[in-house]
């Protein structure tokens, strides 16, 4: 890396995080959220105030209150859904995914899960949540949540495969 002229010697030039909202970058997501669709647009507002509102939740309300809300615990949704059903959920996982990347809130597995399980509900999609837990070594544990709506995870797919599963919360219809 060349250090400019005005750089003390030996310092690097400091490096700016990722997910920083300095105005460049802030421009280019606003421009980048124009380009989609109405349709498109209102997903992405959608997803970002349900993981806004899971993360909220998550910080101030004990998940013994949060849990049943997501559904009756230790069930699962059908593994079959109809084209349009996948189409639908795919396009919600899409939504929730790219805010969570783009948005600097720091919207981890278990809020992306939640906001998508309730935009999944609000249309009458029916989905799972899973809860679970990886140790990698003797000493500490590994939590991570996913979401499964037919028989596609939409939330979580990565490291939903290294996970036991210790709770599943699914609506009752179908």
């Amino acid at each position: 890396m060349n250090l400019l002229p005005t750089d003390p010697p030996g310092r690097r030039p400091a490096l700016r995080p990722r997910n920083t909202l300095s105005p460049a970058p802030l421009v280019s997501r606003i421009a980048k959220f124009l380009r989609h669709d109405w349709a498109g647009r209102g997903l992405l507002l959608e997803a970002l105030a349900c993981l806004c509102w899971a993360k909220l939740l998550l910080l101030l309300v004990p998940f013994r209150w949060v849990a049943p809300r997501l559904g009756k615990m230790q069930t699962e949704s059908p593994s079959v859904i109809t084209e349009e059903e996948r189409r639908l959920a795919l396009r919600i996982s899409w939504a929730v995914q790219s805010v969570a990347a783009h948005v600097p809130l720091g919207f981890v597995c278990l809020p992306q899960a939640m906001a998508a399980k309730w935009m999944l509900r609000r249309r009458h999609l029916a989905s799972t949540l899973y809860l679970g837990v990886a140790r990698p070594d003797e000493v500490k544990f590994t939590a991570h949540a996913w979401l499964r709506a037919g028989d596609k995870i939409l939330t979580g797919r990565a490291e939903s495969r290294t996970h036991t599963t210790l709770a599943t919360f699914a609506e009752e219809w179908s």
